[in-house]
C-alpha cells in the first residue's frame, strides 16, 4: 500500500472517484441492537443511539427506517487522516452543485454519500474537482 497523502492540492489530483455498486441506507439502531445481521458498511455510536450505514435491501427487510437513501462513492487516493481541506473542497464543489453529503474517513480513503439519484452528477463533479487541480 502506498504512502498517505497529506497535501491537499495532491489529493484533489488524484481523487480517483469511484462509484460503488448498491444503494445505502443510514439507519438508527438502539444501542443494545444486534447489528451483525445488517453487517453495517460502518456505525457510529451517539448518545441517541447506533447509526449505521447498511445495504438498503438489508435494512428492509429488517424493517428499519431510513433516514437517508444514498449512493456510496469511494475517494480511491490514499488520505492522510490529519489531512487539512479534502472534506471541505469536496463539500465545497458538492454544494456549489446542490448536492447533499455526508463523508465518513477511513484508514485508507474517504467516502462520500450522497442522494441516490445525485449519484452520476456527483461523480462528474468530483472528476471536475480532480481535473481542475491537474
Amino acid at each position: 500500500m502506498s504512502e498517505p497523502i497529506g497535501n491537499l492540492g495532491d489529493l484533489l489530483r488524484t481523487l480517483r472517484p469511484v462509484l460503488n455498486d448498491g444503494t445505502y441506507v443510514f439507519v438508527s439502531l438502539p444501542h443494545d441492537a444486534d447489528s451483525g445481521a445488517l453487517e453495517p458498511l460502518a456505525t457510529f455510536r451517539e448518545q441517541e443511539g447506533l447509526t449505521a450505514v447498511v445495504a438498503e435491501e438489508r435494512a428492509r427487510l429488517a424493517g428499519l427506517r431510513v433516514l437517508f437513501r444514498a449512493a456510496w462513492i469511494t475517494l480511491t487516493v490514499h488520505s492522510d487522516l490529519q489531512a487539512v481541506g479534502l472534506t471541505a473542497a469536496v463539500a465545497d464543489a458538492l454544494t456549489r452543485a446542490n448536492i447533499s453529503c455526508n463523508m465518513i474517513a477511513a484508514a485508507h480513503h474517504d467516502h462520500v454519500f450522497v442522494p441516490v439519484e445525485s449519484a452520476h452528477a456527483a461523480i462528474e463533479v468530483l472528476a471536475a474537482l480532480q481535473h481542475e487541480h491537474r
